[in-house]
């Protein structure tokens, strides 16, 4: 490990990075059949008011089901707006409304307030639909990278509590285990996307307690959660060929499958992490899948 495993440094890093992605110019202009219309709301949460940006279905009258969307950034950087094509293209073509999150980020809001926070938001969208036009009794939820971490924890939570009914989890190349070493992440790419760098400062923000590494809140893949998931939202598990991260989010998927929770696992060939950012035509496709599982897991009656 270098000095950016210390926690104090980890979070200049990511503070800097936060800066840095704050200048990032979102691709808004990607699937343009796909206008979307947009609403901003303000969602009370124990971890503080969450900003949410709502897509409406543009050809959609009446109440509609709700899909709850969690961006990537390695639970430190603000990339809410960069998912705003896969928002409207879910919006658009599942006929679903869409919240796409702005939760709260380490190193200024360390474990658990990411997840504890997620679920705050899904349990009042399950308990507020009839104000904003969508149906809190059909919901799905998911997410990018350590959106797809906060998703499944949201989706843990829910089966831990009883509820909200979670129709489908769908988790986009997640990261589902803070314990295995990065060093032990492989990737047949010289350089893949993500970096050791990054995986220190990530974790290092995020987790200002190492011993919290295996909390089943961001770590079901690892070895230590051997809790029976029986009943837990049905999930999608889409994981990219070359990304380090492959491994893990196969893990679970087996574990989702034993338990007879595994909708589909699918593997895009040839990609590397966060594919979808730099290849407009594999996002298309891997958009359309979600949006397929999204719309017959809501629409299902």
């Amino acid at each position: 490990m270098s000095v950016l495993s210390r926690p104090a440094v980890a979070a200049l890093a990511a503070k800097a990075m936060q800066r840095a992605v704050a200048r990032v110019r979102p691709p808004h202009d990607r699937f343009p059949e796909f206008p979307g219309r947009t609403e901003v709301l303000t969602v009370p949460t124990a971890a503080g008011p969450a900003r949410a940006v709502l897509y409406r279905p543009d050809a959609t009258r009446g109440t509609v089901p709700l899909h709850v969307n969690f961006h990537g950034g390695g639970f430190v950087m603000g990339l809410t707006e960069l998912d705003d094509p896969l928002c409207r293209l879910i919006a658009g073509t599942a006929e679903v409304a869409v919240l796409n999150v702005d939760y709260a980020l380490a190193p200024q809001h360390p474990f658990p307030a990411p997840p504890r926070q997620a679920f705050d938001v899904v349990r009042w969208a399950a308990e507020h639909g009839d104000r904003h036009g969508w149906d809190g009794s059909r919901l799905s939820v998911g997410g990018q990278s350590a959106g797809g971490s906060l998703a499944a924890a949201v989706a843990r939570q829910a089966f831990e509590q009883g509820g909200p009914r979670i129709a489908l989890q769908a988790l986009h190349y997640p990261s589902l285990d803070l314990v295995t070493p990065f060093r032990d992440k492989g990737s047949p790419l010289p350089k893949p996307m993500l970096r050791p760098w990054m995986a220190e400062v990530f974790n290092a923000s995020y987790l200002r307690d190492p011993r919290w590494a295996d909390d089943r809140l961001h770590s079901p893949a690892a070895p230590g959660d051997t809790t029976d998931l029986t009943g837990i939202a049905p999930a999608l598990v889409v994981t990219a060929e070359h990304d380090v991260l492959r491994g893990e989010g196969e893990r679970y998927a087996e574990r989702l499958r034993e338990a007879g929770a595994l909708v589909r696992h699918h593997v895009v060939a040839g990609a590397d992490h966060g594919y979808d950012v730099r290849d407009p035509d594999r996002a298309r496709a891997g958009y359309d899948l979600i949006a397929h599982h999204v719309r017959r897991a809501l629409h299902a009656d």
